[in-house]
């Protein structure tokens, strides 16, 4: 892959329309979006070598996850195209339950990962490079104007967006040894905390980890589960991109007891027990040290063995995410079934940074404190690439959009999971790593992996961001899926065409003709099997021609879960009378007595941009709401 570089000239005067800080997930889907909706940028990051790095898992997506990917892709984002371009394994997760659950996942070749994130930025007009680090803000009467960078020079811009990750004072702890930095090997960013805190911003300390690097040519894989990708491999982009030929497989293996004791002798130079590390920790994804020490009714757990890329021996040894001291983990890690002579190239360590909680946001993700100021990534609490890099796309059309002086983009809860996202983060906070899950989105019928380009598509391609070739294949696959559906509902099935297979699948056998749709709302039954049976359906929709596989999926989805989807868009509909009530940043709860004191706090500090917002803020009860309607005359 050929690379070419853009320099800056080294001008004090230099202004740009958009300054994106930091090159992580967040920065760079930042940088390609406000480019290519207009925006001058100018992308600062202190290694230009290591753009958008799988600093953790090599993997993009999962539960709720790879629906953000797909929603990222369906507005018009990089994320997965370069997830394609770098996958060796596709799967998707969850198919055995209903599809509002069915999550799509790559490993990835991280090495071609970063390298692909890196030409299609230098290939997008409008975007920049400086390789340095932004130690403080220009600000002038609350309004960003650009940065100094640690060279001594200054940037000037519009607007400014800090995606710093985990390099705000970063710390690495491996056991009692402590490194600052905000990855391995890589040093950590300081003055931007401070500056913010003096301008009044709150801030706090979190902590992610991450487990050991080994080498694949010392593990026996005979003694592992393999775990191979899927027979039928799709892909994250909802453009034409190329589908895996060949795969990789992962495999699954076990800790147990003896890995478990272990562990426990160096529970007391562990930075989390031993006071080192006082951020918090990402519940979800915890420690091995935390897990055996929060379960310890648990025998083993699980370890997912994953392969950094095509070509290297490098492993991800996911689940065994630690900070205890080296010795520790070497000897531990070597009672696991299959890495019995396991080698090493790096241990596992824990990193401590800090972030702002997110409360201090609009939903645009603009600071309420500095105008023009934007946070994105897990600055604001987040952990994981997907969320970052959702949060960096918001916050550079917003920016791209405030600066013109055009309507701001604030998905809601019912069109996306990145606006749950987003909403969660801004109305309710976090003082954990929030990472997403369906069971935080109450649409997730109508949050589907496979409609987030119908859902978000024609929003982006107004803005200007998504193409004319994603608005054509998103009409195309609406008027081909309606074709489906309008087949199935007008033709009928003969009993004698479709009873061998009801029997097959114990579904009781039909005693006359009976209209397609009706038969595959029946449990077990599928939609290309009745289409085999029927060849009058078969000639009315042949012409679909282009994804086809994937069309009649979403039409099978639309019919089986017809009278669940009206529902929740019923439900929907109440809920979006209260965000349309929109409530003024200056409003004095304070002074309406009728509401409850924690609601006056709360509603107060969090400055909700409408009532259904305000709905959401914990504290904040139904008899608050009311009051409130009544105060707005409504």
């Amino acid at each position: 892959m050929t690379q070419t570089t853009t320099f800056v000239s080294h001008s004090m005067n230099q202004i740009f329309d958009i300054i994106v800080v930091g090159g992580g997930h967040a920065g760079c889907e930042a940088a390609a979006a406000a480019a290519n909706l207009g925006s001058r940028v100018l992308l600062i990051t202190m290694d230009m070598g290591r753009m958008a790095q799988m600093s953790c898992n090599p993997a993009m997506g999962g539960v709720a996850k790879g629906q953000i990917v797909r929603e990222i892709d369906a507005l018009g984002g990089y994320s997965g195209l370069v997830s394609d371009a770098s996958a060796i394994q596709f799967r998707m997760l969850n198919r055995s339950k209903g599809p509002a659950m069915w999550s799509p996942r790559t490993q990835n070749d991280r090495t071609i990962f970063t390298i692909d994130w890196r030409n299609r930025l230098e290939q997008t007009p409008n975007v920049e490079f400086w390789q340095d680090m932004v130690i403080d803000l220009i600000i002038e009467k609350d309004q960003v104007k650009g940065v100094n960078t640690s060279l001594g020079l200054q940037f000037y811009a519009k607007a400014v967006i800090i995606t710093a990750g985990t390099f705000m004072n970063g710390k690495i702890h491996v056991g009692l040894k402590q490194l600052g930095g905000g990855r391995m090997g890589e040093k950590s960013s300081r003055g931007i905390t401070e500056q913010l805190t003096s301008f009044g911003f709150q801030a706090g300390r979190m902590k992610t980890g991450t487990p050991p690097r080994v080498d694949a040519r010392s593990l026996d894989f005979s003694k592992m589960e393999a775990q191979p990708g899927d027979e039928n491999p799709t892909n994250f982009s909802y453009l034409s991109t190329k589908r895996l030929e060949k795969q990789r497989p992962c495999h699954i293996t076990y800790t147990n007891p003896t890995v478990h004791e272990i562990l426990e002798t160096g529970f007391d130079r562990s930075p989390m027990f031993n006071g080192n590390i006082i951020g918090s920790g990402p519940r979800y994804c915890p420690s091995i040290e935390d897990k055996i020490s929060r379960f310890k009714e648990r025998e083993r757990h699980q370890i997912f063995v994953e392969p950094e890329g095509w070509d290297t021996v490098e492993i991800y040894v996911n689940g065994f995410s630690s900070s205890l001291p080296f010795q520790v983990q070497e000897k531990a890690i070597k009672y696991i079934p299959g890495f019995e002579n396991c080698k090493i190239f790096r241990p596992g360590y824990a990193i401590e940074y800090d972030y702002f909680p997110p409360q201090q946001l609009m939903p645009t993700l603009e600071t309420k404190a500095i105008s023009r100021l934007y946070l994105a990534g897990q600055i604001n609490g987040t952990t994981g690439y997907e969320e970052a890099a959702a949060q960096g796309l918001m916050a550079a059309i917003n920016a791209h959009q405030n600066i013109n002086d055009l309507a701001p983009l604030i998905l809601q809860r019912d069109q996306a999971y990145i606006g749950v996202l987003i909403d969660d983060l801004v109305t309710k906070g976090t003082d954990e790593p929030y990472r997403m899950f369906t069971s935080r989105a109450e649409h997730r019928i109508l949050l589907r992996q496979d409609n987030a380009d119908i859902r978000l598509t024609e929003l982006s391609y107004n803005l200007g961001l998504a193409t004319e070739e994603r608005m054509r294949l998103v009409d195309y696959k609406n008027k081909s899926i309606q074709e489906v559906i309008a087949s199935f509902k007008e033709e009928s099935i003969l009993p004698q065409e479709i009873n061998t297979y009801l029997d097959s699948i114990d579904s009781s056998a039909l005693k006359q003709k009976v209209k397609m749709h009706k038969v595959l709302t029946r449990p077990r039954v599928e939609i290309g099997v009745l289409l085999d049976k029927n060849k009058v359906v078969q000639q009315r929709i042949s012409s679909i021609q282009e994804r086809k596989e994937e069309i009649l999926e979403s039409a099978e989805i639309l019919m089986k879960y017809e009278g669940y989807i009206k529902n929740e868009l019923e439900q929907a509909s109440k809920i979006k009378r209260l965000e349309n009530i929109k409530l003024q940043p200056n409003f004095n709860y304070r002074a309406i007595k009728a509401l409850s004191a924690e609601s006056r706090e709360k509603l107060t500090q969090v400055k909700p941009a409408t009532l259904g917002q305000a709905s959401r803020i914990s504290g904040v009860s139904p008899s608050d709401i009311s009051v409130l309607l009544v105060h707005l005359g409504r």
